[in-house]
């Protein structure tokens, strides 16, 4: 399996990483996109010794049979579609980027269209599998709590304008609280999780987001509830933040080396 990965982040590295080591069977990475010349992504790749791209034409060069986004909502607009219409698989980790609806349903066609995989991974949370099963009985409400160290939420213009002192903080403040629709585009790199969690389910402006900024807890913490027809779901997950960025949680990165394991699996134990 040829996979290139867009971003030169934690999640980059880990991929190249475990794939050297030979954890994920026979696939190989076959190039890293950065934006520019100057991304991160370039030393990276000359570190691993792969090709560095920074547009669709050369990366498609490099005939990769999965492309891993891992890098911004940007991103997910300028490369997934035309990914999906070569027929290469795309799996993305900006999911709060397909709140946008009309950019959702492209991809959607485009994958439809072409039979390429479009995948989302659960990301840092669990129980999806769950709520797909009980959104066809019928569910009344799905909430999300993102409770996560000040740091995390540093550098966020949305937060900026909130005129809070999160270096100074000595209780939990909520900085959003309403429906994802509207909180997920505010926080691009904190709760794309909230942005699975409403495609799954019943969609973004039902899924209840509330964002917290807590400097008492030292993991990123998600509380979902789920109440429907066939009974009632409560899920808390405690991750420890990704070492390199507060604003991941360890566990979201595994989730994407999982999801690289399974687009070519014809086995699968839940979702």
């Amino acid at each position: 399996m040829r996979v290139a990965i867009i971003g030169g982040g934690t999640i980059a590295r880990l991929f190249l990483e475990h794939i050297r080591r030979g954890d994920l069977g026979d696939a190989e990475v076959v190039a890293i996109v950065g934006r520019s010349s100057g991304s991160r992504g370039k030393p990276l790749a000359a570190e691993y010794g792969v090709a560095f791209v920074t547009a669709l034409d050369e990366l498609l060069k490099h005939k990769p049979d999965v492309v891993v986004e891992a890098a911004s909502h940007e991103a997910v607009r300028s490369y997934c579609g035309p990914l999906l219409d070569a027929g290469i698989a795309v799996i993305v980790l900006s999911g709060g980027a397909l709140s946008d609806d009309k950019l959702r349903a492209g991809l959607e066609a485009s994958a439809v269209k072409t039979g390429a995989l479009l995948y989302v991974p659960s990301g840092g949370i669990g129980g999806l599998d769950a709520l797909k099963a009980a959104s066809i009985a019928g569910v009344e409400s799905v909430e999300i709590v993102v409770s996560k160290p000040p740091a995390a939420w540093q550098n966020i213009p949305f937060v900026g304008k909130l005129n809070i002192d999160l270096a100074g903080l000595r209780a939990p403040v909520v900085l959003f609280d309403g429906a994802a629709r509207e909180g997920v585009p505010h926080f691009p790199a904190n709760v794309n999780i909230a942005a699975v969690l409403s495609m799954a389910g019943i969609g973004f402006d039902r899924t209840r987001l509330k964002v917290v900024a807590d400097p008492l807890i030292t993991h990123n913490t998600h509380q979902i509830t789920i109440k429907g027809k066939t009974g009632n779901i409560s899920i808390k997950l405690e991750n420890v933040p990704a070492p390199e960025n507060p604003k991941t949680a360890w566990l979201a990165c595994y989730s994407a080396l999982a999801a690289l394991k399974l687009a070519k699996s014809p086995i699968r134990y839940g979702t």
